[in-house]
């Protein structure tokens, strides 16, 4: 549940897995990587394996090229079935030590260096934003867990790019900063931003550098040395034929408003207000596409709110009921569910069938060269831990 739960909340470029805890600020940052490292963006359209979702969860960050991310067959790693997980497809629970409910200024050291209270912060408010609510009190200590774990992985990438001289200039620090800034519209709106990230200027340049150096080891260390081929492909495929297989599917976009749980009913009623002159635009004939781009709350509005096919099963169930519920061309009005307010649409349906190799080859691959990521950064942080000191204060 906890590692699910962290990756539907953060936007994770899967170059930089250790990087999910970054704030909402450096997305764009996060987004260049991936765009350097050359991970390839499936379409929205494009059927994933096994019958799992081409696209994000309704009302879920995506990954932070703003594509869906993707699927997983079941049956291998992290799927349903999966040695380590739950019969769900979750990673098995394990006992998890309690977090103590305030936070000493320093949380963790790694080879002397301080893991400060404000970077758990930052991540966890974050994380609380995307999800429109409070981490449940059941999962604070397993959330923030993950969290401190992947800020120790985070530092002590830093730390060996640093060692092995591959620092960053503040030349090349500034020009992330000052793509940072010019992803908000004026300098108020960043300043917004930075506050309720609870984030100084220094301490996002502080996340920025090490971002930047993280992002030159993984470079040199595991991404230049991915290597997947077309046959590589083509075997997998014809090897695990029937993961490939699907159920009725329906290919979904939506428009998403969120709305916390707790959110004051004055702000529920703007939203509902948003919402209804929205659907007006809709249904005067305004384009879809571009009215999700403009007004979406999640990661999807990069895609004109396109979540691609999806299976039943999939989606929330509430979300889903709708989804197979309209016909092909057809759009909801204004639907309140648990995450927030959406207006779906569905483009076509389609029935049980085997996907074609041609449609999911470019997620096979994607799979197959995030398998290979994993492993060899698995194995650099095995190699950087050993020889590490981490030591954990809570």
């Amino acid at each position: 549940m906890t590692r699910a739960f962290l990756r539907l909340l953060w936007p994770v470029c899967p170059v930089l897995r250790v990087l999910p805890v970054l704030p909402v600020l450096i997305v764009a940052l996060i987004a260049a990587a991936c765009q350097k490292s050359g991970t390839p963006a499936k379409p929205a359209d494009a059927a994933a394996p096994a019958g799992q979702t081409a696209g994000a969860q309704p009302g879920a960050q995506a990954p932070a090229s703003g594509l869906p991310g993707a699927a997983i067959p079941p049956g291998l790693p992290g799927a349903p079935g999966s040695p380590g997980t739950s019969p769900t497809g979750q990673p098995a629970e394990a006992p998890v030590k309690p977090v103590p409910a305030l936070l000493p200024a320093v949380v963790a050291k790694v080879n002397g260096e301080d893991i400060q209270k404000w970077e758990v912060d930052t991540a966890l408010k974050q994380a609380e934003g995307n999800a429109g609510g409070p981490v449940p009190a059941e999962k604070r200590d397993a959330v923030l867990r993950s969290i401190l774990d992947e800020l120790v992985t985070y530092h002590l990438l830093a730390q060996e790019a640093h060692n092995r001289k591959m620092d960053v200039s503040d030349t090349d620090v500034d020009a992330e900063m000052l793509r940072i800034r010019q992803g908000f519209p004026t300098e108020d709106a960043y300043k917004q931003a930075l506050l309720l990230q609870g984030v100084t200027v220094d301490q996002l340049r502080d996340i920025t550098r090490r971002a930047l150096q993280a992002r030159k080891l993984v470079d040199a260390e595991v991404t230049t040395k991915i290597a997947v081929q077309d046959a590589d492909v083509d075997a997998f495929y014809k090897q695990n034929i029937d993961r490939f297989k699907q159920g009725d599917t329906v290919h979904v976009s939506h428009i998403y408003l969120a709305v916390p749980p707790d959110a004051p009913p004055a702000e529920k009623n703007q939203k509902r207000a948003a919402a209804s002159e929205i659907l007006k635009q809709l249904r005067g004939g305004a384009d879809f596409a571009k009215i999700a781009r403009e007004n979406s709350s999640d990661a999807t509005a990069a895609n004109g709110g396109d979540l691609g096919f999806f299976g039943k099963g999939d989606m929330p169930p509430d979300f889903e009921k709708v989804a197979f519920a309209l016909k092909p061309g057809t759009m909801s009005g204004v639907v309140e569910l648990q995450t927030g307010l959406h207006i779906i649409k569905v483009h076509e349906r389609r029935g049980p069938r085997t996907a074609p190799l041609a449609e999911v080859r470019d997620n096979v691959k994607e799979f197959l060269v995030n398998g290979q990521r994993q492993t060899k950064l698995d194995a650099l942080l095995g190699q950087i831990k050993a020889k590490s000191k981490i030591q954990i204060l809570v």
